[in-house]
Parts: structure tokens; sequence; C-alpha cells
């Protein structure tokens, strides 16, 4: 692996484009969302300076922390679970909350985009393996909830994330990537007047290139870009 931060973001960046071509994709139809969770601004901002605009946080404290001193043209999203009492701290600014998981979630991302004027973009988190450890709702479930979130005047659904199993092998969280990818396409077809509900947030470091090769429209990037990351007690 490549030893800096911006060497590393190229060499994502190709493996993002040989896998999309593979499946006979745009590479520019993938974005590429560096997670930048326990990072130091240092490395966020040297991955800025080689031209990257898209960062995913897990926390809102850190989130918030890290916004207050560095460039207003990032796009920050949230990635992490999501409690209600904290959609207040980011509604004003965030490009995107990926872990919506109930409707009351929703409800109160209605209430502070609202207040905001804004109409804030949301992905449903869907657990698609039904991992205890992981949060979101399951397939089945999805539909419900995504009936709802559509009703909010304040939040429009783009889409689905996931989070797939770790496995040393990619091969073997395909079928993941490919059940969410199903579960837009059924939803499409039900809702063919509305408009399209078709990013899929999927794919991490360890299994990014299987996703793209799926029809992943996002990948949440950390490892790959940053190097292991030192978690802390409080982590």
């Amino acid at each position: 692996m490549s030893q800096n931060p911006t060497e590393r973001l190229e060499e994502v960046k190709d493996r993002i484009k040989r896998a999309a071509e593979r499946a006979s994709r745009n590479q520019d139809d993938v974005l590429l969302l560096a997670v930048s969770k326990t990072k130091p601004e240092s490395d966020i901002m040297e991955l800025y300076r080689a031209g990257q605009r898209d960062f995913g946080e897990n926390y809102v404290q850190e989130l918030t922390a890290k916004r207050e001193h560095l460039p207003e043209d990032i796009s920050w999203h949230m990635i992490g679970h999501l409690q209600r009492n904290k959609v207040k701290y980011i509604a004003p600014f965030i490009a995107m909350i990926h872990s919506v998981d109930s409707p009351e979630l929703a409800e109160t991302i209605e209430k502070e985009a609202a207040k905001n004027h804004r109409v804030i973009p949301v992905l449903i988190e869907v657990n698609v393996a039904g991992e205890d450890s992981k949060f979101g709702v399951s397939p089945e479930n999805a539909p419900a909830l995504a009936d709802t979130v559509m009703k909010l005047p304040h939040v429009l659904l783009k889409g689905f994330m996931t989070s797939a199993p770790m496995t040393d092998n990619p091969e073997n969280v395909r079928c993941v990537f490919r059940q969410l990818r199903q579960l837009t396409v059924d939803m499409n077809l039900k809702n063919n007047n509305n408009e399209k509900v078709d990013f899929l947030s999927m794919g991490m470091s360890g299994d990014y290139e299987v996703a793209v090769e799926e029809g992943s429209t996002c990948v949440r990037v950390g490892t790959a870009l940053f190097g292991e990351r030192d978690y802390g007690p409080a982590n």
C-alpha cells in the first residue's frame, strides 16, 4: 500500500475505475467518500489538497468539531448511527445522512430540516446480513420505512446504505451488495411515477471493488486512504 494519503487516494481511485470498467460502468457514477473518523485534520487537509471534497464521519461531536476548522466547501456525510437528539447539530449543513433506521429518526430530521429551511438527502440503513452488532432495518422492513420517509417534505430519500460482514474474501459478501441493489430495483418498479431511488452507499476498504461491480454509487473508504486507525479508550 502507498505510504501517504495522497498516493493512497490515487490508488483507490484507480481501483474504483477498474472495478467500474469490469461492470461496464462509468467511474464518475461512483462517489468516493473518505471516512475520516478518528483521523486528524492534517490528514483530511492532505486529501483535500489532492482534490477530495466528500468526507464521512461517524460521530456528531467529532464531525462538528472538525468542520469548524476545515474548508467550507467540504461536503460532510453522517455515516454512523445517529441519535435523534444530535440531529439539530448537523441539520444546518450536512450533505447527506446515510443512517436513517427508524420513522422516529426520519421525523426528527424532517423537523430540524424545516427549521433550517433545508431539504436533507438521506439514505435508509439496511442490515442486509442480519448482524446483531449492526444497526439498520431488515430488507423486509425497508420498503415500509421508505414509504414513510418519502412523505416527508424536508427529507429527500436518495437510496439505501449497508455494511457487509467483515471477511477476508470480498467475494463472500457479493450477495449482500446484490441484494441491496435489488431492493432499489424493486422499489423503483413499485414507484415508477416518482423520483428514482438509486443511491447505493455500500462498500468499504476491504470490499469496495466488489461493491462497485454490484452497482454501488458511493463507497465509504477509510483505512485504504488513511491507514489503520488508532482507537483510543473512548472509542
